[in-house]
């Protein structure tokens, strides 16, 4: 199996943000006299206004993104690093590399900013493809503007729609464990418990920059 690229979704993966999202999502559900559970179940890997569209088709899914984006920013203080996330980008120094995330650009930027985090040259947001996650579009681009074979492209993961998506984009897709079980990341080629297990993983297959330091 050739890697030649790795595409690190952002929330769960990245950045520790699912007790702020979850935040969010109440405050908005309750304000909308709707379940927070049955909200937040169709939250993770998709963009907010897709949910909005599932479970309020009443309600204008632009007008409500900008609500939750709005509730959001009061939160970003309290969105840190996962654990390992910095030393594992800069593993990747030189090598091929990408973001793809259901969220907006402002926050992703302004959080890895804040954090310490490296950016690298390719991003991919949900603003950024018609359809997002479930739907492969967004791994499809990344591994275009990288010039590299989605088949050769490793997807880290933590939500069963984003697993989807790599698995339909022809990605090699990896689960990592921090907000979903291994069951409902069935469809990954394989799951982790950590950004360490990730690094590890890509080391046994020489790719990165820098061994792991035992």
């Amino acid at each position: 199996m050739t890697i030649s690229a790795v595409l690190f979704d952002v929330d769960g993966v990245l950045l520790d943000s699912a007790g702020a999202h979850r935040r969010v999502w109440d405050a908005w559900s309750a304000a909308r006299g709707l379940d927070p559970e049955k909200v937040w179940e169709l939250t993770f890997g998709r963009r907010p206004e897709d949910t909005v569209r599932d479970v309020a088709v009443h309600l204008d899914p632009a007008a409500e993104r900008r609500v939750l984006d709005r509730l959001l920013a009061q939160e970003m203080d309290d969105i840190q690093p996962v654990e390992g996330a910095r030393e594992l980008l800069e593993s990747l120094s030189g090598s091929p590399w990408a973001i793809v995330t259901s969220g907006a650009r402002e926050f992703v930027e302004a959080r890895f900013a804040a954090t310490g985090l490296a950016l690298p040259a390719v991003q991919v947001y949900g603003s950024d493809v018609h359809q997002a996650k479930p739907a492969p579009d967004c791994f499809a681009l990344a591994a275009s503007r990288l010039g590299v074979p989605a088949s050769e492209c490793l997807v880290v993961e933590d939500a069963p729609a984003g697993i989807q998506a790599a698995v339909a984009a022809g990605c090699i897709a990896v689960g990592l464990t921090t907000t979903h079980t291994e069951e409902a990341l069935g469809q990954a080629r394989v799951c982790v418990a950590s950004l360490a297990d990730v690094r590890q993983l890509l080391t046994g297959y020489g790719f990165g920059a820098r061994p792991l330091v035992r």
